[in-house]
């Protein structure tokens, strides 16, 4: 088969030659990926309780040089877990800070407990 009856790769060829395919915003602030709108249609909640969540502290997010929100990638995980809590154990925003808070030290806890084990494991001779 020729070059010229060969068919071209998925985004070759002289129409698409020196286009770009941006899989991500890429902020210069950081790793902040998603903005405020699709946060919020990821999490299936208004962008102004999405904003409140951050005035509260409890989902993490940086502006930009015109003033727009930049989130992570997973915030629509942690604001499903905010959720969570609000609805399954009625608690109010204030304590759901504390609660998050709390069991993310619990989780740094934990993984220190499990390397110090490991570590203690390998330098442990079997015999």
């Amino acid at each position: 088969m020729s070059a010229q009856q060969r068919p071209l790769a998925h985004g070759t060829g002289p129409s698409t030659a020196g286009a770009r395919y941006p899989l991500v915003l890429i902020h210069r602030a950081g790793p902040y990926r998603l903005s405020l709108d699709g946060v919020a249609h990821r999490s299936g909640l208004g962008p102004d309780l999405v904003r409140r969540f951050v005035a509260l502290g409890l989902v993490d997010a940086e502006r930009d040089g015109l003033g727009r929100l930049w989130f992570r990638s997973e915030a629509p995980q942690v604001i499903a877990r905010v959720q969570r809590l609000r609805t399954g154990l009625s608690l109010n925003y204030a304590a759901i800070g504390l609660v998050l808070d709390l069991l993310d030290r619990i989780d740094r806890l934990e993984s220190a407990l499990r390397r110090g084990e490991q570590a203690a494991k390998e330098s442990t001779p079997w015999t």
